[in-house]
């Protein structure tokens, strides 16, 4: 039994030992416990104690918090997007011919400290879920969305500790590029439904997303085969991870707009447009388009009106023409 604990205690101590040492000392990079308490506990309250919690309560309004929060991750996004195209040198290194990483302890330094801004982010986007759920928005609580949380959290963090190369910093500029386009939107849907005719484009954000994947593994497999200097095993799991993404957010997009595309053919009633809008307004992070009755929630009037999707308190709702 000692010589059991004797070999667990090693192997844990290997853990905690990353690429540098200056990075091993950085918040929640120590060693694995730190980020995989962190991920157990965001399981836990989105998966069991949040809703539990939330179940005989009404929907939380955060409407303010939400349009803060959407503003600071547009920001922070574009910070991490300049930041990682000015600091880095990797674009002319991996177009040269020979596609050589040479790098002084100064740009490593660089690299480290733009890969743990990147990973520090994914713990704030946990937040997404944490206010789908005090929402009760329990159907915007997908497998796709948890699991997409869920392993950019732990893989961020595994790639800075034990495996950082450039192929992060081009994944880093185009994931966050999205997440500007992508927190813009939620920002703008979260001010309310007056703001709704600015949101032409909602129906694309998946679509951006899954061009986001095929670039990236379009990358990925170029620099395989181009032998670039940099760690293979990194380049093999970006591949395959990429991969399960372009899988899980194809499959959510057909069956989104396909059932989106059938409910509009079957009907041409207010009910029907409305469902549709529903539908389309999930899109984005894997969230799953909501069933919506129409003849439950739209109101009845003499006058003539529009409806409206209220994304904030998920609900459709008449509004008056102008």
């Amino acid at each position: 039994m000692t010589n059991y604990i004797k070999i667990v205690e090693e192997r844990i101590s290997g853990l905690s030992k990353g690429v540098d040492e200056t990075v091993d000392s950085w918040f929640l990079m120590s060693s694995p416990m730190p980020v995989v308490a962190v991920v157990l506990v965001y399981l836990a309250f989105v998966l069991k104690i949040g809703p539990e919690y939330m179940k005989n309560r009404k929907p939380m309004d955060l409407k303010r918090i939400m349009v803060f929060y959407n503003a600071f991750q547009v920001l922070y996004s574009i910070w991490m997007c300049r930041t990682s195209i000015q600091e880095s040198n990797v674009m002319s290194s991996i177009f040269s011919k020979k596609c050589e990483i040479n790098r002084t302890r100064e740009q490593n330094l660089t690299l480290y400290s733009g890969a743990w801004f990147y990973f520090f982010s994914k713990i704030i986007d946990l937040l997404d879920t944490t206010f789908f759920v005090l929402r009760k928005k329990d159907n915007q609580v997908s497998f796709l969305h948890v699991y997409h949380h869920t392993i950019t959290v732990l893989f961020s963090w595994g790639y800075l500790k034990y495996a950082p190369g450039e192929q992060g910093v081009i994944i880093g500029i185009l994931n966050s590029g999205v997440h500007i386009i992508m927190y813009f939107y939620y920002m703008v849907a979260a001010m309310g439904p007056q703001y709704q005719k600015y949101l032409w484009w909602k129906k694309y954000m998946t679509s951006i997303q899954l061009i986001q994947f095929v670039l990236i593994l379009g990358y990925m497999l170029t620099v395989g085969a181009k032998g670039c200097n940099m760690p293979k095993t990194l380049t093999f799991f970006f591949v395959g991870n990429t991969v399960i993404f372009l899988y899980l957010f194809g499959n959510f997009y057909r069956k989104t707009y396909k059932k989106a595309k059938s409910v509009d053919g079957g009907s041409r009633t207010t009910g029907s447009s409305l469902a549709q809008s529903a539908l389309r307004a999930a899109g984005g992070m894997g969230c799953m388009p909501q069933t919506m009755n129409a003849g439950k929630h739209l109101l009845q009037n003499d006058q003539a009106g529009k409806a409206y999707l209220d994304l904030n308190n998920n609900s459709v709702k008449p509004m008056k023409l102008e």
